[in-house]
């Protein structure tokens, strides 16, 4: 029986997971293609990254100019108008053994684009998001401030009406590429209230076109448990101007687009979580296969541990494409992508936690690309709506 378990605990991951709607068999290609691409390309170098806390923007050049930035942009903007395939991106990016490298892609192309497409000018589309799809300006989203973490109502950065734009003063908090970014999709207060109707967007360039830092921001790193290969900054405004055609949609309309960006985000972060969880699996079955083949069989508790984890990626896994499958219908799926998200990322961080365990158990050294995704899923409950967000938001969609 246990070689029967481990034999399915592990059985197709290496081809990744059969095609269910909305996948095909164009897209399962897609994966092999991304799998292999990631396997060589980027998982080799997973280890140094980390040590050295960044990856180099080379990476996500190379992956722009592969199309895999741009996969769920439309055509006419340079992409190619597959959201389903951008979703397997984002499921296999995770298997490059650093969360933080994911984080960083995922954040430019999942997160900072995608209200660029959605609410940009034509005149925007040009300066920012084909650049973006090409790899060219590397983007981030700046919402999190340091006093206001999920409360997004309570942005206290404020942007001042002046001739010809606005003077924007503040800072923010845990931003994903802050320090490597072109240009931020900043949410601003642009009422004294702020509040729901009193945010607005802005396209704030960080850089000028020398790739020096502009006048008036100031972005430094901050240490993590966790991702250490991406950029995590503390970004600060000072009397910083910004014209007036880098308002991004309407203006005090910011709060709709914050909400628009939220169901893409947390899908993203449900994939990213399962493509983890499913490495973290592999290796570990491999590991106690090897023990096997060598007259150590795994106990009991071993082969449930690995049954649980299974099936919790299992479980996640069918959730998730659900919740991806009523997004991409463009159905109200408020309930079905929080449920995604809540369900997959406390429970990838125990399963991981619960694999790192097996290796000690078994007498192993811990595998570093275990242990690194340990650190890395555990900002999975917090990042894009904290479990208790989440936890509030099903209870309103139940009239609770």
């Amino acid at each position: 029986m246990s070689g029967d378990l481990l034999e399915r605990a592990g059985a197709g991951t290496a081809a990744g997971p059969r095609p269910l709607p909305p996948l095909t068999p164009a897209h399962e290609a897609l994966r092999a293609e991304i799998r292999a691409w990631v396997a060589s390309e980027l998982a080799p170098h997973a280890a140094a990254w980390e040590e050295a806390r960044s990856f180099p923007d080379a990476a996500l050049r190379d992956c722009a100019a592969r199309g895999y930035v741009g996969l769920k942009f439309p055509v006419e903007h340079g992409g190619a108008g597959d959201a389903v395939g951008a979703a397997v991106f984002a499921e296999e990016l995770a298997r490059s053994g650093s969360g933080g490298l994911g984080a960083g892609i995922g954040a430019h192309a999942g997160i900072a684009l995608p209200p660029v497409w959605k609410f940009g000018t034509p005149d925007q589309h040009e300066r920012y998001l084909r650049p973006g799809i090409r790899g060219e300006r590397i983007a981030a989203l700046g919402i999190t401030e340091p006093d206001t973490g999920s409360d997004v109502a309570a942005i206290r950065t404020r942007a001042e009406r002046v001739e010809g734009g606005f003077v924007v003063n503040g800072a923010k908090m845990f931003i994903t590429n802050g320090v490597r970014a072109d240009f931020v999709v900043t949410a601003v207060k642009t009422t004294a209230e702020g509040g729901h109707r009193g945010i607005s967007f802005l396209l704030v360039d960080t850089r000028g076109p020398d790739g020096e830092r502009a006048a008036g921001v100031e972005a430094r790193p901050i240490e993590k448990l966790g991702w250490h290969a991406s950029d995590t900054a503390l970004i600060s405004f000072d009397d910083l101007f910004v014209p007036e055609e880098n308002l991004l949609g309407e203006l005090h309309g910011g709060f709709k687009l914050i909400m628009v960006n939220f169901a893409w985000e947390r899908l993203m972060m449900s994939l990213g979580a399962l493509g983890a969880v499913e490495l973290v699996l592999e290796r570990t079955v491999a590991m106690l296969r090897a023990r096997a083949v060598a007259g150590r069989r795994p106990g009991q508790r071993a082969r449930h541990q690995v049954a649980e984890v299974a099936t919790t990626l299992a479980t996640g896994r069918a959730l998730t494409y659900h919740a991806l499958r009523l997004h991409l219908a463009g159905a109200d799926c408020v309930r079905e992508v929080t449920m995604a998200k809540l369900a997959t990322q406390r429970a990838a961080y125990e399963a991981a936690d619960r694999c790192l365990q097996l290796h000690f158990d078994a007498g192993e050294h811990a595998d570093p690309l275990v242990e690194c995704a340990v650190r890395d899923l555990r900002l999975g409950p917090i990042g894009g709506g904290t479990d208790e967000v989440m936890k509030e938001i099903l209870g309103k969609t139940m009239g609770l």
